[in-house]
């Protein structure tokens, strides 16, 4: 299954915000640590804030925080909301799609049970397990040894 760049950058900034949780980050520096467009990002923070993940504050000392802990925060209920528009296959989409296969089609239930085996894999995992600390793109790699 792949997931939409929409959700992938959603849940990079949910892992950026779980890495420094007592900050405010603004979505200029998330975008420019993953190097993302500024003008995409902020689509992707206004669906976040309207799923309850982030919360933002204007002004001098604003920026993105964690709505909630991010130990709270399953991987797949942010995955769920965020590919809520995206159909795995035409079949999937809210309306039916226009697929002549409907009426016999044996392979929806194996996807739909594959698509459930995912997510129930992603909600195993909090964005907490996937905390990303700013710092690390700016610190040089140490070889091991």
């Amino acid at each position: 299954m792949r997931l939409a760049s929409f959700t992938d950058y959603g849940l990079r900034v949910l892992m950026r915000l779980a890495g420094a949780p007592d900050e405010s980050i603004s979505t200029g520096q998330i975008a420019e640590e993953f190097e993302i467009s500024q003008h995409h990002l902020a689509k992707v923070v206004r669906e976040l804030g309207r799923g309850g993940f982030v919360s933002s504050q204007r002004g001098r000392r604003g920026g993105l925080k964690l709505s909630r802990p991010p130990q709270t925060i399953t991987l797949g209920e942010v995955v769920r909301h965020l590919e809520q528009r995206f159909a795995i296959v035409e079949c999937f989409r809210e309306d039916g799609g226009s697929c002549v296969l409907k009426p016999l089609c044996r392979l929806k239930p194996r996807l739909a049970a594959a698509r459930e085996a995912f997510m129930s894999e992603l909600d195993r995992s909090t964005v907490a397990d996937c905390a990303w600390p700013g710092d690390a793109l700016d610190r040089p790699q140490v070889a091991p040894g």
